[in-house]
């Protein structure tokens, strides 16, 4: 099948990316975020890639369809959802009870723990003593909010429109301490330039009710038969191989998780 990708800009809040690869014109509308690296990012040229939009691109192309990625601002990809901006949410969302009141998941496509990140030897611990009145930065409107205000209430939890603003925040000085997935607090900054004099804080966090049971692909209540449908590609693409690859694209370890 010959495949052929259009770039579309978009001036305002998100960018449309079109790859044609369905036979019958249909598209699939997957809103991403693109500022989550490894899992979304921007290049310079406009281009989203990550480990995300990788994972969209081969959904579409299993399902025959036209693969249409939305860029959303992470606070308003549900709200987007629900307003039918697009079908499905690929964006490493973790699947929790409090999400599922609004909308349904298909099963996970990986699970890992969240943690926290401070300078090396920062003169305090990472437990809820250890944090109080310390300045903790999280990305607003993620599980890590959640587990920031259930599990540290002495701290300023101190919220950002998108993770990478917390990495800057943090190297500025003006947090102590941030909360964020474990994965994406390594690949996007411990193992970078700017990640050097920084480490994990204490263990990975435990705290289910918050983190959920993993990431899945979000979409609304009423389309039972969409979330089966990508479920079941979920599944195909762990057994033929596809996601050992795609996964080893980007990471050292397995992030599926058992």
């Amino acid at each position: 099948m010959k495949i052929k990708f259009m770039i579309t800009a978009i001036a305002g809040a998100f960018a449309l990316f079109s790859m044609t690869a369905s036979a019958d014109g249909h598209a699939l509308r997957v809103g991403v975020e693109g500022a989550y690296p490894p899992f979304s990012w921007k290049e310079s040229d406009g281009s989203l890639k990550g480990f995300d939009i990788d994972m969209a691109m081969e959904v579409c192309e299993r399902l025959n369809k036209e693969c249409v990625l939305i860029e959303q601002e992470w606070d308003g990809m549900i709200p987007a959802l629900l307003a039918k901006k697009f079908d499905t949410i690929i964006a490493s969302m973790s699947i929790t009870e409090e999400r599922k009141k609004k909308v349904d998941f298909t099963i996970k496509y990986y699970n890992t723990p969240a943690r926290l990140v401070a300078k090396t030897d920062p003169g305090f611990d990472g437990t809820a003593s250890g944090l109080n009145g310390k300045r903790l930065g999280v990305q607003r409107a993620t599980t890590h909010q959640c587990s920031a205000e259930k599990l540290y209430p002495g701290a300023e939890v101190v919220l950002y429109a998108t993770q990478e603003e917390v990495w800057q925040d943090l190297v500025a000085g003006r947090l102590d301490a941030q909360l964020s997935d474990s994965l994406q607090a390594f690949e996007g900054f411990l193992s970078l330039d700017a990640g050097k004099g920084y480490d994990f804080l204490g263990e990975n966090l435990d705290d289910v009710e918050c983190q959920g049971v993993g990431a899945g692909f979000t979409v609304r209540k009423e389309d039972s038969a969409l979330r089966d449908q990508l479920s079941q590609v979920i599944l195909d693409i762990r057994a033929d191989g596809t996601y050992k690859a795609l996964n080893d694209k980007y990471f050292a370890v397995d992030i599926y998780g058992s």
